[in-house]
């Protein structure tokens, strides 16, 4: 089923939809005054600001809400107003299906949101619990890090209930990389950006484990076959630096 948003997963842990951030009272948002930008501005232009190098870490992202006076042409408004861009779904070599950009996209650019149900950690530990190695895993898990120490986790599985985002094949040289972006509530919209230009007829891909913009290329962890006695699927993404397997996140085949 399509649904261009998150939607509550089955066990009703998280409601996207739900409204609890206040808003601002801005007719013109602008740094410092907005309350949503109090982080800093966002975009520029609708392409994403950079991450400053020498702070090590990324900004959270809020962009203004339902709740805000400021109206629909305000540039604090880019990931809820969807796609932008005519992408389209294709027949890959060995990968299975993929997602192509049919138009020029712009480094900075937001490209499309991974959507699905909204999991909480116990019924995305028993959904991957119940697949077969045969089985195609959609689910993702998204760790934030805050200053205090502690970890915002968010799952979200598109594989009965999603967006055009599923389809975006793994790279480990991709050209989009994600960040959660939070516009009504605390449950983030993962959004994919243009990590450099992209052409027309391109294959569009991110970096599944996450390491992309998050971690140096040198501190990856070599690649094996196997891992937890359970076999890793190959990659077949292309690049240079391509670690041979699909990245693999043991943490929801643990016991709580």
């Amino acid at each position: 089923q399509y649904s261009p948003d998150n939607v509550a997963g089955a066990d009703g842990a998280l409601d996207p939809t739900e409204i609890t951030f206040p808003g601002c009272s801005c007719l013109t948002c602008a740094v410092p005054a907005c309350s949503c930008l109090r982080h800093g501005e966002n975009y520029s232009s609708l392409c994403i600001k950079p991450t400053d190098n020498e702070e090590g870490f990324a900004r959270p992202v809020f962009e203004c809400n339902t709740m805000c006076r400021c109206g629909e042409s305000c540039p604090n408004r880019v990931v809820q107003r969807g796609l932008q861009f005519r992408l389209e779904v294709f027949k890959t070599a060995k990968k299975g299906l993929g997602l192509r950009t049919l138009e020029f996209i712009a480094k900075g650019r937001f490209v499309c949101e991974y959507a699905g149900e909204v999991l909480g950690f116990n019924e995305a530990r028993r959904r991957i619990q119940a697949q077969t190695p045969k089985d195609s895993n959609y689910i993702i898990a998204v760790r934030e890090h805050l200053h205090n120490g502690q970890i915002m986790e968010t799952f979200i599985d598109p594989t009965h209930i999603g967006n055009v985002g599923r389809f975006l094949n793994h790279s480990c040289e991709p050209n989009l990389f994600m960040v959660p972006v939070r516009v009504d509530s605390m449950v983030p919209k993962l959004a994919l950006f243009a990590a450099t230009d992209i052409s027309a007829g391109e294959e569009l891909s991110y970096d599944y484990s996450g390491r992309f913009c998050n971690i140096p290329v040198t501190s990856r962890v070599p690649a094996t076959s196997e891992e937890g006695n359970i076999p890793k699927k190959p990659c077949y993404c292309g690049a240079r630096t391509c670690t041979s397997f699909l990245p693999w996140d043991s943490s929801l085949f643990s016991t709580p």
